[in-house]
């Protein structure tokens, strides 16, 4: 049944192209240690190089999945730039994919001292996964699952606070909402849920059945750590407990049957975006960037992150873009001029909207009324509802 079940599995990548080389995976030699057991489960090792379309690695496992007689797919995501030169395997485990078979541990460690004959310039940084054998976790990461009554799980992300991710998700949530999808919002910035006070509602969420209800304010479903804790109370928590409380909000939130499933991510990338994309199938990532090459330096290293964990990056969103003049109407690049579109020219990614800045947008989020709710008619409504119409158009 094993050799059965291996030539069915080499039939299936077969059929997997790699665009970049225009071949298929293993002509062009990026499957390695292809194992199965004869109760059906498959693990096999893929090799990605920074060109490759990281998508692939979806691709093989959802074929795989597919294969009469699979039961379990687990696939490790190897950096191919890190092969030995002599034996063309790869050396070391760079990142960890969605399947969630590659062990990511929690600590970075420190730099290690030059080898003899070495210069200091030539230490470099610590990569997950690249750790010596015996530092690296022994329990690989969790499988992720499939919640398909989520619809379309979207992470709303960013590499650094202030950029106003918070409120581009919770309006963006609203505005699919009054466009007539089933929406709901999950706020996993575990060190500042913010989406309570934005969305203007801030209870304990009830009970039943062993399930809990979520909170719900505009026509949106809601859960958030906020809820949960006092508003003076940091959470000053290591990786296992963001997983755990990620994982929870997944499975043991009653959301019913949704369209759309927003998650506001903390900024960075850190436990909290590898949980979510350990812990369920993620269609894909909205960057929020503003103009200033700072953040959308940082925004850069945040989409990567995604991409290398096989999530796709949907488009940019560049929000804070001009400020539009109430006297003269006129746009005013205050934050800088054309971060967002390079950041999405860099990863050939749409730009999919410019959010002008607007005081009415803060003061909204302050007193719990979303723009797109207090002031549809502002320019900056109006940016957020086509922002709604172009993700819809995505997906």
């Amino acid at each position: 049944m094993t050799a059965n079940l291996q030539e069915r599995v080499t039939d299936a990548l077969s059929r997997i192209r790699n665009n970049r080389v225009g071949t298929n995976v293993l002509e062009a030699e990026m499957i390695r240690d292809i194992a199965t057991t004869t109760d059906g489960k498959v693990r096999l090792s893929i090799l990605l190089s920074p060109d490759d379309d990281a998508t692939v690695v979806r691709e093989v496992r959802q074929t795989l999945q597919q294969v009469p007689g699979v039961t379990d797919v687990r696939v490790d995501v190897k950096d191919a730039s890190q092969s030995n030169p002599s034996t063309g395997r790869p050396a070391a485990v760079a990142a960890g994919s969605r399947a969630g078979a590659a062990a990511i541990p929690g600590g970075s460690g420190a730099i290690a001292a030059p080898p003899a004959g070495k210069s200091a310039a030539s230490r470099t940084l610590p990569v997950m996964g690249q750790e010596p054998q015996s530092q690296r976790a022994a329990v690989p990461a969790p499988t992720p699952i499939a919640y398909p009554h989520l619809g379309h799980v979207i992470a709303i992300s960013s590499g650094k606070g202030g950029v106003g991710k918070s409120t581009v998700a919770s309006n963006l949530a609203i505005a699919l909402a009054k466009q007539g999808a089933r929406v709901g919002l999950m706020d996993a910035d575990i060190y500042g849920p913010n989406i309570p006070r934005m969305m203007g509602i801030n209870a304990p969420p009830p009970v039943e059945n062993e399930k809990i209800i979520p909170l719900q304010a505009y026509g949106v479903k809601i859960m958030s750590l906020g809820f949960m804790i006092e508003r003076d109370q940091p959470a000053i928590w290591r990786g296992p407990i963001i997983m755990k409380i990620i994982t929870q909000f997944l499975r043991d939130v009653q959301w019913g049957e949704l369209d759309y499933f927003l998650v506001d991510m903390p900024p960075g990338t850190g436990d909290a975006q590898l949980s979510l994309v350990q812990a369920t199938m993620v269609h894909g990532a909205i960057i929020v960037t503003t103009p200033q090459e700072v953040a959308s330096g940082d925004a850069l290293r945040g989409a990567k992150m995604f991409q290398r964990v096989a999530v796709p990056v949907l488009g940019i969103i560049e929000n804070m873009s001009y400020f539009i003049c109430p006297n003269c109407s006129e746009k005013h690049r205050i934050f800088g001029r054309g971060g967002g579109q390079r950041l999405a020219d860099e990863l050939d990614v749409p730009l999919l909207g410019e959010i002008p800045f607007f005081g009415g947008v803060l003061e909204g989020s302050d007193r719990g009324e979303p723009i797109v709710v207090s002031d549809p008619e502002t320019p900056a409504a109006k940016a957020l509802f086509e922002l709604a119409v172009r993700l819809r158009g995505l997906l």
